[in-house]
């Protein structure tokens, strides 16, 4: 009741209404969480855990924060089925729509792919999931800001983002619930976010959160995405990158060099200054095979040997080059070290 708690609770209020005002949402919609991890599992246990046993449709190229939690009400008693993508990386709507069932208590499909950037069909999806009363949750992390985003034209039961994918803080994020729904709270405590998510809101997070929308142009990092891959198709002839004629993410390309592990070419490219990834950033603390790439029935191989790029506001096209350089030399040195081992 103090003047600092209502100047505290004044910037919550505002960054609320500068949210809900960028994504076409309800302010009171929005509950501020840790990241976008928080807000799937939010979503995913508060929702199911108000649910009867049942039926539960997931992607097969969905973010780790939800296919986990997802395998976890799996082992619980809930029927779990995967939908994969088109070889192209893009989920077909009618394979969805033939899978649903009376007993669907959720359907979860990303707005856009965290690995390969292909943008996924979530408002077709869900008119045919309102049509017929099942709940949908999108992920749509990677999409905030560099697609355009209404939430009220997708029509989703659940929508959850992340401030670090625009440039804002790490660890604050939110879920957005339409009106009408419920969700069991996961952390009771003093009844924070209308008794939704308690704990004390990160103020400075989610004002950083507010702060950072629109203030990257994620569309001017396309031109460099594109003269990327064309240069880096012509000096690497066998390279091939994914998803390449669907629409993606405007700052993202994920390709695989024939013959070569990626672990190797992420260490050698550290060394050399550069940070990309082989897979989900959140889950590159250990090496496997992109479950996203083997869902689009890509070869172990081509699995192994991929690089995810991400462009951003401090990156030229001298950078871009500079990388393509790089990677022909670590394969020439690569290739000379094997052949040498053979001779021996």
């Amino acid at each position: 009741m103090h003047w600092a708690g209502r100047a505290a609770r004044r910037v919550l209020d505002d960054s609320r209404e500068a949210l809900a005002s960028y994504i076409g949402a309800d302010a009171a919609s929005i509950i501020f969480t840790s990241g976008g991890t928080e807000a799937n599992n939010l979503a995913i246990y508060g929702h199911l855990s108000r649910q009867q046993p049942g039926h539960t449709l997931v992607s097969a190229i969905e973010h780790p924060s939800v296919l986990q939690p997802c395998e976890r009400w799996k082992e619980m008693g809930m029927q779990l089925e995967y939908v994969r993508p088109e070889s192209d990386g893009v989920v077909d709507v009618e394979a969805f729509e033939s899978r649903l069932t009376e007993d669907t208590r959720l359907v979860c499909l990303m707005a856009a792919n965290n690995e390969t950037g292909a943008v996924q069909p979530v408002q077709k999806l869900c008119e045919i999931c309102r049509e017929r009363g099942i709940p949908v949750l999108v992920d749509a992390v990677q999409a905030l800001g560099k697609l355009p985003i209404s939430i009220k034209d997708w029509g989703a039961d659940f929508v959850s983002f992340s401030a670090h994918k625009i440039g804002g803080p790490k660890g604050v994020g939110a879920l957005v619930m339409r009106r009408g729904m419920q969700v069991q709270e996961l952390t009771p405590g003093g009844g924070q976010e209308r008794r939704r998510r308690s704990g004390t809101e990160n103020i400075p997070g989610v004002a950083g959160f507010a702060a950072a929308l629109g203030e990257i142009d994620f569309q001017a990092f396309s031109p460099m995405r594109d003269s990327f891959e064309r240069e880096l198709c012509k000096t690497l002839e066998d390279a091939s990158v994914f998803c390449r004629e669907v629409e993606r993410l405007p700052n993202t390309s994920m390709f695989c060099i024939p013959g070569m592990d990626s672990e190797t070419l992420l260490m050698q490219l550290d060394l050399a200054g550069f940070a990309v990834a082989s897979g989900s950033a959140c889950s590159s603390g250990k090496h496997e095979p992109s479950h996203v790439l083997a869902a689009m029935g890509c070869s172990g191989e081509a699995a192994r040997g991929s690089i995810r790029v991400s462009f951003g506001p401090g990156n030229t096209e001298e950078d871009a080059y500079a990388l393509i350089e790089e990677l022909a030399r670590i394969r020439s040195r690569l290739q000379d070290m094997a052949g040498a081992s053979l001779e021996e």
